[in-house]
Formats: C-alpha cells, sequence, structure tokens
C-alpha cells in the first residue's frame, strides 16, 4: 500500500514515524506491555498528534471506552467497543462487508464490536448491522484483520492519512 514498515517498540521508535497500525492480539496482554515498557503514555501523545490505525485488538486500544470486561484503553476514537463481541476463537470467520462500494473480506478472529460510535466518528463499513471499519480525524479502526487479506484498499487508506498528515495537509 505504500510506505515504510518498521517495528515500534520504544517512544524513541514512536519518534521516527509518521503513523502507526496497532495490530490484533490481546489486548490485556498488550495493555502489560504497554504498563512494562513505559509507553502508554507516549502511545497517547502519540495518537494525539500523529494518525494511528488499530486493528481488533488495536481497535480495542483506541477506543474511548471498553467493555466485557471494562479496561484501560488510549481513548483516542469516540468510540464503546465491547470485547470478544462476536464470540469466542471458534466464532471466528470470513465474511463479506461493503467497502466503497464492492465487496471486500473481512476476517473476524475474536473480534469486538463497536456498540456506540460518537458524532465525530465515521462508519466505512459495517457486517451484521454493526460498525466494523471506522475513522475518526487522523485515526481508523477495524474490528477485523484487514492485513489477512489481498485486499489493500483498507491500508491504502490509512497510508494515504499518514502521508497527507506528514505533508502537514488537514486530515479528517
Amino acid at each position: 500500500a505504500g510506505g515504510t514498515a518498521i517495528e515500534v517498540r520504544t517512544a524513541a521508535d514512536l519518534e521516527s514515524v509518521d503513523g502507526l497500525i496497532i495490530p490484533g492480539g490481546e489486548s490485556t496482554t498488550m495493555l502489560k506491555l504497554l504498563d512494562a515498557e513505559n509507553l502508554f503514555e507516549p502511545l497517547q501523545n502519540f495518537g494525539k498528534h500523529k494518525p494511528i490505525f488499530g486493528t481488533c485488538a488495536g481497535a480495542i486500544l483506541l477506543a474511548s471506552e471498553v467493555t466485557n470486561p471494562a479496561q484501560p484503553s488510549l481513548g483516542l476514537l469516540d468510540l464503546t467497543v465491547e470485547r470478544n463481541g462476536y464470540g469466542r476463537q471458534i466464532d471466528s470467520r470470513i465474511a463479506s462487508i461493503d467497502l466503497e462500494g464492492k465487496p471486500a473480506e473481512a476476517v473476524f478472529i475474536r473480534a469486538p464490536v463497536i456498540r456506540r460510535v460518537g458524532p465525530a466518528a465515521k462508519v466505512l463499513a459495517r457486517y451484521l448491522d454493526a460498525p466494523v471499519l471506522i475513522e475518526q480525524g487522523r485515526h481508523m479502526v477495524a474490528t477485523f484483520h484487514p492485513e489477512l487479506t489481498k485486499d489493500d484498499r483498507i491500508h491504502r487508506r490509512f497510508v494515504e492519512k499518514v502521508e497527507a498528515h506528514a505533508n502537514g495537509e488537514s486530515v479528517r
């Protein structure tokens, strides 16, 4: 989709990038690692100035409210997210969603469900009537794993946001 990807593990690494993708995984484990590495606050500050795209667990970390159970989050998007909202591992699935008027595959693995979308957030795609792809300002979240398909439209959209922001353009 463009751009150069590097692994980010430290606050110094964060300072060297124009945008960040927080991948899927286990959000409580990610929180423990952010705490252990003293990265929670630097990541929150990064998000106040630069674009972040969170997929699955990354979406949970970016939301303003998390349920099932409640847990801390970065609070960068005005969303309420329910962890494992579609069920357990056995309930994981590949589904078809509408993306920019064309079908796209969405891989849901123990995926969260977005239960509330704030007025500043824009729903880009839905599955079973629930929002699954959201953007708010410079940030994006997906409750599924777009990296597991060959369709690069979502990543391309995020890279365009990063490039526009890096060039000083307004990102909405």
